[in-house]
């Protein structure tokens, strides 16, 4: 069974930074792209940013020069660099897998994790 394990949330003060990370872990061959969706409270999920196993990537026109994606592919981990952080990227970061490949072989897809808080508050 693969798992998705997040980590790096936490409070940090209008114009700080977090630096979130996502491994994904247990039997399997191949994960495709991989990325964040982010969850305000009474709000619906909405997707941050994604990045290809080729490492191209997509970014919310929202966080466009202030968040960057990367992934470790060696690892199985994405990450996202989240600079200039304001109040209004207050949420819980879901970090999601499009695709895996597992033995069989077979794919599963849209795998998400539990979810990471992000406060921006002084």
């Amino acid at each position: 069974q693969v798992q998705l394990v997040e980590s790096g949330g936490g409070l940090v003060q209008p114009g700080g930074s977090l630096r979130l990370s996502c491994a994904a872990s247990g039997t399997f061959l191949t994960v495709y792209a991989m990325g964040w969706y982010r969850q305000a409270p009474g709000k619906q999920r909405d997707m941050v940013a994604l990045i290809t196993g080729g490492g191209r990537s997509t970014y919310a026109e929202s966080v466009k020069g202030r968040f960057t994606i990367s992934r470790d592919n060696d690892k199985n981990t994405v990450y996202l660099q989240m600079d200039s952080l304001n109040p209004e990227d207050t949420a819980v970061y879901y970090c999601y897998v499009e695709r895996i490949m597992v033995p069989g072989p077979q794919f599963e897809y849209e795998l998400w994790g539990r979810g990471t808080q992000v406060t921006v508050s002084s």
